[in-house]
Protein backbone atom coordinates (compact mmCIF):
# COMPACT_ATOMS: atom_id res chain seq x y z
CA UNK A 1 0.00 0.00 0.00
CA UNK A 2 3.16 2.60 0.63
CA UNK A 3 4.71 1.61 -2.63
CA UNK A 4 1.09 1.97 -4.33
CA UNK A 5 0.89 5.58 -2.66
CA UNK A 6 4.35 6.63 -3.14
CA UNK A 7 3.87 5.82 -6.93
CA UNK A 8 0.73 7.90 -7.32
CA UNK A 9 2.47 10.70 -5.03
CA UNK A 10 5.05 10.82 -7.70
CA UNK A 11 2.98 10.47 -10.96
CA UNK A 12 0.93 13.40 -9.36
CA UNK A 13 5.00 15.52 -8.83
CA UNK A 14 5.93 14.75 -12.26
CA UNK A 15 2.70 15.61 -14.29
CA UNK A 16 2.40 19.00 -11.84
CA UNK A 17 5.69 19.70 -13.03
CA UNK A 18 5.46 19.36 -16.77
CA UNK A 19 2.24 21.48 -16.98
CA UNK A 20 3.63 23.58 -13.95
CA UNK A 21 6.80 24.24 -16.23
CA UNK A 22 4.54 24.65 -19.39
CA UNK A 23 1.88 26.95 -18.50
CA UNK A 24 3.02 28.42 -15.37
CA UNK A 25 1.10 28.22 -11.67
CA UNK A 26 -1.49 30.75 -11.92
CA UNK A 27 -2.90 29.08 -15.98
CA UNK A 28 -2.78 25.70 -14.20
CA UNK A 29 -5.64 23.76 -13.20
CA UNK A 30 -5.94 20.40 -10.72
CA UNK A 31 -8.25 18.66 -13.56
CA UNK A 32 -5.06 19.05 -15.68
CA UNK A 33 -2.84 17.41 -13.44
CA UNK A 34 -5.15 14.77 -13.06
CA UNK A 35 -5.54 13.80 -16.38
CA UNK A 36 -1.89 13.93 -16.84
CA UNK A 37 -0.83 12.09 -14.01
CA UNK A 38 -3.94 9.32 -14.81
CA UNK A 39 -5.15 9.67 -11.02
CA UNK A 40 -8.41 11.31 -9.70
CA UNK A 41 -8.90 14.04 -8.16
CA UNK A 42 -8.98 12.14 -4.63
CA UNK A 43 -6.00 10.77 -5.00
CA UNK A 44 -4.28 14.70 -5.29
CA UNK A 45 -5.95 15.99 -2.75
CA UNK A 46 -5.08 13.18 -0.28
CA UNK A 47 -1.17 14.05 -0.83
CA UNK A 48 -1.82 17.52 -1.11
CA UNK A 49 -4.84 19.22 0.04
CA UNK A 50 -4.31 22.47 -2.53
CA UNK A 51 -2.16 23.59 -5.80
CA UNK A 52 -0.29 25.35 -3.77
CA UNK A 53 0.48 22.54 -1.17
CA UNK A 54 1.49 20.85 -4.52
CA UNK A 55 4.01 23.73 -5.62
CA UNK A 56 5.73 23.63 -2.92
CA UNK A 57 6.15 19.89 -2.77
CA UNK A 58 8.13 20.66 -6.20
CA UNK A 59 10.49 22.85 -4.80
CA UNK A 60 10.84 21.31 -1.74
CA UNK A 61 11.76 18.18 -3.82
CA UNK A 62 13.94 20.11 -6.15
CA UNK A 63 16.20 21.90 -2.74
CA UNK A 64 16.02 18.24 -2.03
CA UNK A 65 17.74 16.76 -5.10
CA UNK A 66 20.28 20.03 -5.40
CA UNK A 67 20.97 19.29 -1.77
CA UNK A 68 21.25 15.44 -2.00
CA UNK A 69 23.76 15.94 -5.05
CA UNK A 70 25.73 18.51 -3.55
CA UNK A 71 25.98 16.05 -0.66
CA UNK A 72 27.55 13.07 -2.82
CA UNK A 73 29.64 15.49 -4.58
CA UNK A 74 31.23 16.75 -1.23
CA UNK A 75 31.74 13.24 0.06
CA UNK A 76 34.19 12.55 -2.61
CA UNK A 77 36.61 15.35 -2.10
CA UNK A 78 39.10 15.86 1.27
CA UNK A 79 37.96 18.80 3.88
CA UNK A 80 38.26 22.02 2.88
CA UNK A 81 38.51 24.27 -0.53
CA UNK A 82 37.99 21.18 -2.44
CA UNK A 83 34.61 20.33 -0.47
CA UNK A 84 33.72 24.18 -1.24
CA UNK A 85 34.43 23.69 -4.98
CA UNK A 86 32.62 20.86 -5.51
CA UNK A 87 29.50 22.58 -3.76
CA UNK A 88 29.54 25.39 -6.23
CA UNK A 89 30.28 23.20 -9.22
CA UNK A 90 27.57 20.41 -8.05
CA UNK A 91 24.70 23.19 -7.50
CA UNK A 92 25.30 24.59 -10.71
CA UNK A 93 25.63 21.40 -12.64
CA UNK A 94 22.08 20.10 -11.20
CA UNK A 95 20.34 23.48 -11.97
CA UNK A 96 22.04 22.98 -15.58
CA UNK A 97 20.59 19.43 -15.78
CA UNK A 98 17.33 20.06 -14.38
CA UNK A 99 15.97 23.74 -16.08
CA UNK A 100 12.26 23.01 -16.01
CA UNK A 101 12.29 22.69 -12.19
CA UNK A 102 14.85 25.38 -11.79
CA UNK A 103 12.72 27.72 -13.87
CA UNK A 104 9.42 26.60 -11.10
CA UNK A 105 11.88 27.27 -8.11
CA UNK A 106 13.28 30.40 -9.01
CA UNK A 107 11.35 31.95 -11.43
CA UNK A 108 7.72 30.66 -10.72
CA UNK A 109 7.32 31.09 -7.25
CA UNK A 110 8.82 34.83 -7.19
CA UNK A 111 5.78 36.89 -6.32
CA UNK A 112 3.08 34.33 -5.28
CA UNK A 113 2.37 35.87 -2.02
CA UNK A 114 4.06 35.41 1.03
CA UNK A 115 4.39 31.45 1.26
CA UNK A 116 5.66 31.23 -1.91
CA UNK A 117 7.89 34.17 -0.66
CA UNK A 118 8.59 32.33 2.81
CA UNK A 119 9.43 28.78 0.77
CA UNK A 120 12.00 30.70 -1.40
CA UNK A 121 14.11 32.18 1.60
CA UNK A 122 13.43 29.04 3.16
CA UNK A 123 15.38 27.08 0.06
CA UNK A 124 18.07 30.11 -0.01
CA UNK A 125 18.60 29.99 3.68
CA UNK A 126 19.15 26.48 3.58
CA UNK A 127 21.54 26.29 0.79
CA UNK A 128 23.19 29.80 2.04
CA UNK A 129 23.70 27.27 5.28
CA UNK A 130 25.17 24.68 3.47
CA UNK A 131 27.74 26.88 1.37
CA UNK A 132 28.90 28.56 5.23
CA UNK A 133 29.69 25.12 6.16
CA UNK A 134 31.85 24.29 3.71
CA UNK A 135 33.51 27.48 3.56
CA UNK A 136 34.11 27.73 7.82
CA UNK A 137 35.24 24.05 7.32
CA UNK A 138 38.27 25.22 3.96
CA UNK A 139 39.66 28.35 6.96
CA UNK A 140 39.44 25.88 9.87
CA UNK A 141 41.91 23.94 7.59
CA UNK A 142 44.09 26.90 6.29
CA UNK A 143 42.71 26.50 2.61
CA UNK A 144 41.49 30.38 3.05
CA UNK A 145 42.20 33.42 5.60
CA UNK A 146 39.15 33.97 8.01
CA UNK A 147 36.14 35.46 6.55
CA UNK A 148 32.79 36.19 7.55
CA UNK A 149 31.33 33.12 6.11
CA UNK A 150 27.45 34.35 6.77
CA UNK A 151 27.78 37.45 4.83
CA UNK A 152 29.95 35.67 2.02
CA UNK A 153 27.46 32.45 1.95
CA UNK A 154 24.40 35.29 1.11
CA UNK A 155 26.55 36.86 -1.47
CA UNK A 156 27.59 33.31 -3.26
CA UNK A 157 23.75 32.68 -3.16
CA UNK A 158 22.43 36.00 -4.66
CA UNK A 159 25.65 35.52 -7.55
CA UNK A 160 24.45 32.14 -8.05
CA UNK A 161 20.88 32.77 -8.36
CA UNK A 162 21.02 35.89 -10.60
CA UNK A 163 22.66 33.97 -13.33
CA UNK A 164 21.04 30.95 -12.86
CA UNK A 165 17.64 33.34 -13.36
CA UNK A 166 19.17 34.79 -16.62
CA UNK A 167 19.80 31.01 -17.92
CA UNK A 168 16.70 29.82 -17.39
CA UNK A 169 14.90 33.13 -18.99
CA UNK A 170 17.19 33.46 -21.92
CA UNK A 171 19.37 29.48 -22.01
CA UNK A 172 22.63 32.05 -21.84
CA UNK A 173 25.06 31.62 -20.30
CA UNK A 174 25.16 28.11 -21.17
CA UNK A 175 25.97 25.95 -17.89
CA UNK A 176 29.30 24.82 -18.85
CA UNK A 177 30.05 28.73 -19.35
CA UNK A 178 28.69 29.88 -15.80
CA UNK A 179 30.75 26.78 -14.46
CA UNK A 180 34.00 27.86 -15.91
CA UNK A 181 33.66 31.74 -15.17
CA UNK A 182 31.38 31.64 -11.70
CA UNK A 183 33.28 28.67 -9.82
CA UNK A 184 37.12 30.92 -10.18
CA UNK A 185 34.88 34.72 -9.52
CA UNK A 186 33.81 33.16 -6.60
CA UNK A 187 36.70 31.76 -4.97
CA UNK A 188 38.69 34.84 -5.67
CA UNK A 189 36.22 36.59 -3.44
CA UNK A 190 37.33 34.39 -0.58
CA UNK A 191 41.36 35.05 -1.58
CA UNK A 192 41.55 31.08 -3.20
CA UNK A 193 43.29 31.31 -6.25
CA UNK A 194 43.99 27.95 -8.04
Amino acid sequence: MDEERKSTRERILDAALNIFSNKGYHDTRIDEIVEESHTSKGSIYFHFPNKEKLFIALVDQFADLIERRTTEAIAQEAQGIARVKAALESVLNTFGKYRRPAKILLVQAVGLGSIFEKKRLEVNQRFADLIKTYLDEAIMVGDIPPVDTEVVSHAWMGAIYNIVIQWVYTGEPKPDRILEAMVPLLLKSVDYVE
